[in-house]
């Protein structure tokens, strides 16, 4: 096949999995992206591989299609399908434009071969593979490229995308326009915006000055592939007869895996990105079965000789294409006149709906933070000692930023790993992570001799209700009582309680997830009398 077109097909693939995975992050409209989130996300591999450790189906088998598309063709997986590796190809073409303006493409744009550092990275895999089963996925966490990926465009990116569209917001209604509509900032979480922020940076420098090497150093799932791409069964090789040594195809070659002095290519560290392909001026690199002994001496053409492609930079593109999704803020409670000073007994921390229980979640929960960009009350922040130090920045229920919708379903359904199970929202609405817990001390009835009642108004079930209570001076007052029965810990009461620092009202978690009992409809009492009722 023409490298050309081999190439092209490689960009097409890789434009298509990079803005449909960006977009799910970046979403912040509510478009349908979401709709085929699990079609987009079903080749991630660690997301599909433990997806499917946890319910063997084949809809979670899609680690086993890059495993296979890798003994086939080799890591086409890390060029066109991983979001981090096209992510990185984005970052190196801005910088070798940049250098190669400023009369400096020689030192920022060409690549030359480099020995592989097997000790590095297969002892990063093992490491990776060690901690797992000693049950800690922090390791994995860290450097699963997907969640990578994910945590840098949820803390770095959505944010300058909600940022810029409210400043297009105040642009349009100075123009008289209000089609546009703001959106609120996501809590900051320091500890996985400064991980978000040093991956970037140490990616972005590894991919400036080595290419790919990140790729075939730290992450696992690149050494992974690299190891079963030493048996593919199409691969790319050096035609020795055709090569005069110019060196064309390893200073393209952004996994420095190209000899030109042995004339061979290491393919378990050759991404498949087919540059050196289309750069060599005389055709002797070529992608082709293994078992073809006897190569055969290609042509010469001049047209061989055009060593750019089409390949267009994303990372305005996609961000530009980003839409946004309702998410106005809240108007805040006020604050209690005279400070609460009992404290919450929160013995467990809250899994998101649809998890099952917090051993199981944490087991499975990569912390790429898809469900935090997507959580429309944005209650859902990475977590930093809640599940424990080994479970870091995995994602728990944040009652500060909001409280969980009745309706809503959109973290059990985009979900990758599997970590938080698809639910319908008849589901949804029994499916008790927590229970609110009542402390009287703290309640401004109590304190304040005051109604209030927020917490009742925003329980979706009854739970609570404001039962009658007599205060100290006489006073006739009502006050919340609960049904834990009927409670399904959407955090709608704590949310809402205006106590500061410590709730009149706070939701204690499950450790494993129950179902709550279905609230009884009262019946409206029907007029017996002929009069009018008014």
């Amino acid at each position: 096949m023409n490298p050309l077109v081999l190439k092209s097909l490689r960009v097409c693939l890789a434009l298509a999995f990079f803005v449909g995975t960006a977009l799910l992050f970046l979403d912040i409209r509510d478009t349908d992206v979401r709709l085929v989130a699990d079609k987009l996300l079903f080749l991630q591999f660690v997301p599909s591989l433990l997806k499917f450790m946890n319910h063997a189906a084949v809809g979670a088998a899609g680690f086993m299609v890059v495993l296979g598309i890798t003994f086939i063709f080799g890591r086409i997986y890390c060029s066109a399908i991983c979001p981090l590796g096209i992510f990185q190809d984005m970052i190196f073409r801005v910088f070798s434009k940049k250098g190669a303006s400023a009369g400096k493409k020689t030192k920022s744009a060409a690549f030359r071969y480099s020995p592989p550092r097997n000790i590095l990275r297969y002892s990063m895999l093992l490491a990776t593979l060690l901690f797992f089963a000693a049950g800690t996925s922090l390791v994995l966490n860290l450097l699963d490229p997907f969640s990578s990926f994910g945590r840098m465009m949820t803390h770095l990116f959505q944010p300058v995308v909600i940022f810029l569209n409210n400043i297009s917001v105040s642009l349009a209604e100075t123009l008289g326009s209000h089609a546009l509509y703001r959106v609120r900032l996501p809590a900051v979480a320091p500890l996985s915006f400064g991980i978000a922020l040093a991956t970037f940076m140490l990616i972005g420098w590894m991919s400036v000055r080595h290419g790919r090497l990140y790729c075939n150093t730290l992450c696992p799932v690149g050494t992974l592939l690299g190891l079963v791409s030493k048996f593919s069964i199409v691969r790319v090789g050096i035609h020795a007869g055709a090569c005069r040594s110019c060196g064309a195809c390893r200073r393209v070659c952004k996994a420095g895996c190209i000899d030109v002095k042995t004339k061979q290519v290491d393919v378990s560290r050759c991404v498949a990105c087919f540059n050196c392909l289309s750069a060599c001026p005389d055709q002797a690199m070529v992608y082709q079965s293994r078992f073809r002994k006897h190569l055969p001496r290609p042509s010469h053409k001049s047209a061989a000789q055009n060593r750019r492609n089409f390949m267009l930079t994303l990372a305005a593109g996609s961000l530009g294409m980003a839409a946004g999704r309702i998410n106005a803020a809240p108007n805040s409670p006020p604050i209690q006149p005279r400070p609460t000073t009992i404290a919450e007994n929160k013995t467990c921390p809250l899994s998101p709906p649809g998890s099952v229980g917090i051993e199981r979640y944490t087991s499975i929960c990569t912390a790429c933070h898809l469900c935090v960009s997507a959580c429309p009350s944005g209650l859902l922040t990475p977590s930093i000692s809640a599940f424990g130090l080994s479970n870091m920045m995995q994602p728990r229920m944040n009652f500060n930023r909001g409280h969980c919708n009745f309706d809503c379903t959109v973290c059990s359904n985009i979900c990758p790993s599997g970590a938080i199970l698809p639910l319908t929202i008849a589901q949804k609405q029994q499916t008790q992570v927590g229970v609110a817990k009542f402390i009287k001390e703290n309640c401004v009835v109590y304190t304040d001799n005051t109604n209030c009642g927020a917490c009742s108004e925003h329980c979706p079930t009854k739970a609570v209700t404001m039962v009658p209570y007599i205060n100290a001076a006489g006073r006739n007052l009502v006050i919340p009582k609960m049904n834990e029965a009927i409670c399904v810990g959407c955090g709608g009461c704590e949310h809402a309680c205006p106590t500061r620092p410590y709730k009149a009202i706070y939701v204690d978690g499950n450790l494993l997830h129950k179902t709550a009992e279905k609230p009884q409809e009262k019946k409206l009492e029907q007029e017996t009398s002929q009069d009018f009722p008014f």
